[in-house]
């Protein structure tokens, strides 16, 4: 459960303690964005039946300034984000260095719950062999012409012009050194800061690994 709430003392307690009167349990958090007197946070919450979310959601909505942004099903022993962040560069690491570039975007899929990921060269590296073909393409990914110019575009901007340019439903990673930029996508729910980040760190540590 994805939820907007006062970046204030007390709020996400009191977020808390209306799961806990619903019999739900709170197995998780992690802060995704804060800014601008707000807070985007993620809980995992376990709830004793299904049908108790419409009432869980009518619960929390109930607190001053908190809305509920998503709601989704994950895996029981799914493994937090941070924890699977480090499996997922574990793998890369101990992967051979041909595997490592398409893993990185099957991992980044998984971690960030995306719909379609793109590996592409960047416009330093363009003379390269089949360089107007994509290196990697998991899913439906949006038109690679579109998206070759967008990346190309924004390979002046810093960090945080990049945060603040980005289209809410894509985030990408650049791997300088490789001359490769890779994206990934997904619908109806906008990417957050701490997933952008995780996203550019990964792509930095497959930058340093790949052949």
């Amino acid at each position: 459960m994805r939820v907007w709430l006062p970046d204030r003392p007390g709020a996400l307690g009191q977020v808390a303690s209306r799961i806990g009167a619903l019999r739900g349990d709170v197995v998780g958090i992690d802060i995704l964005e804060r800014g601008g007197g707000r807070a985007v946070d993620e809980l995992v919450v376990s709830l004793p039946d299904r049908s108790d979310i419409e009432m869980l959601v009518a619960e929390i909505v109930q607190v001053d300034g908190v809305a509920v942004e998503e709601v989704r099903a994950v895996a029981p022993d799914r493994p937090d984000t941070t924890t699977l962040s480090l499996e997922m560069a574990a793998l890369i690491a101990e992967a051979e260095a041909p595997k490592r570039l398409e893993l990185l975007c099957h991992s980044l899929v998984d971690l960030v719950d995306g719909e379609w990921a793109v590996a592409l060269h960047t416009a330093a590296g363009r003379d390269a062999p089949g360089a107007d073909h994509p290196l990697i393409l998991l899913g439906e990914a949006p038109d690679v012409g579109w998206l070759t110019a967008f990346l190309a575009g924004s390979e002046h901007l810093d960090a945080p012009e990049r945060l603040a340019a980005a289209p809410g439903d894509l985030v990408w990673a650049r791997l300088a050194t490789n001359e490769i930029a890779l994206a990934v996508g997904r619908r109806g729910r906008p990417f957050h800061t701490r997933e952008r980040h995780l996203v550019a760190l990964l792509g930095r540590l497959t930058d340093s690994l790949l052949p």
